[in-house]
């Protein structure tokens, strides 16, 4: 009996042995800082040119940069294409730096008729618009779904929309949550700045490419994202009538996510790059990425200038 006794401490010790102790992520920098975060490189080159750097440091194979931009202490970073890798690339930001708001700056498909490719929008709220449950066909063109979830959008098809589920420090049993609103005080800075800045946008690119129409900057509204490159235009005018939204692409609602779960006031900086199936001919994004990137780091920059001049 107590040889069998001993064997159990003894395989409890080298079982506890194996298994690793969690580790407290490492803090690079204490000083407190916005985040600016774009999904891929054309996106934040403006304002890497525009900061002034003091350091880099590469975590997990990404680029963190810390500097100065237009008055403000700053950490730029990319976060990668769509929702999984932007939740991992913020949170890995917040681990490791002292991040006490999140901004995020890039293109988009445009979904509201009334935009234009160039156009800027600042929506005051973000949902995650493909998180489905893909219900069984009961009859020709007809879905019925499981009944399990929470469905307070018409539904795609097959495809029935659903809020996901938010855990945090303050929520440890989960919130179902749809909308995930930007902070209030910087939506208010952002629209102070609404309407100074429309001259200062672009409206051709480096090749002298131009848009037919002078982009504007737009404040308000819903946005809506998904990992998925959306190009059609059914698709398109579902995601206009079902969530009323202005803009769709495939990060910003992750990064409004992470942010509310964290606790740390967040707003997202979107320009039309394409109409999302909407327009005449081929997708539209090629052509005009370039000026939608640098138009949304044009805000995104006074809006910076205004937030440091408010203290």
């Amino acid at each position: 009996m107590k040889k069998w006794l001993v064997y159990c401490v003894v395989a409890m010790l080298l079982l506890a042995a194996s298994v690793p102790a969690f580790a407290q992520a490492e803090a690079l920098d204490s000083t407190p800082r916005l985040a600016i975060v774009s999904a891929f490189g054309p996106e934040i080159v403006l304002m890497l040119q525009e900061a002034e750097v003091d350091a880099t440091y590469t975590i997990n194979g990404v680029e963190f940069t810390t500097g100065t931009l237009m008055g403000n202490d700053v950490v730029l970073f990319l976060s990668g294409v769509s929702t999984v890798n932007t939740a991992m690339n913020i949170q890995s930001a917040i681990d490791h730096f002292n991040v006490s708001h999140i901004i995020f700056s890039g293109i988009a498909g445009g979904v509201d008729p009334a935009l234009h490719i160039g156009d800027v929008v600042v929506p005051e709220q973000w949902g995650q618009y493909l998180e489905m449950e893909y219900a069984r066909e009961t009859a020709p063109d007809e879905f019925s779904n499981t009944g399990m979830f929470e469905y307070n959008f018409d539904n795609f098809g097959m495809m029935f929309p659903r809020p996901v589920t938010v855990y945090s420090d303050s929520v440890t049993e989960g919130e179902s949550k749809f909308w995930f609103p930007v902070d209030p005080d910087m939506f208010a800075v952002a629209q102070s700045i609404e309407a100074t800045l429309e001259s200062d946008l672009l409206q051709c690119n480096a090749e002298e490419v131009c848009l037919t129409e002078a982009p504007e900057l737009i404040v308000g509204g819903n946005g809506v994202s998904g990992p998925v490159f959306v190009d059609n235009a059914e698709f398109r005018e579902y995601a206009f009538a079902t969530f009323e939204a202005a803009v769709l692409d495939m990060e910003t609602a992750s990064a409004a996510m992470v942010a509310y779960a964290n606790e740390i006031p967040f707003i997202g900086f979107r320009s039309l790059s394409d109409l999302a199936g909407g327009g005449e001919g081929a997708n539209e994004m090629g052509t005009f990425f370039s000026i939608a990137a640098d138009n949304a780091a044009l805000v995104v920059m006074d809006f910076l200038s205004a937030w440091a001049e408010q203290g």
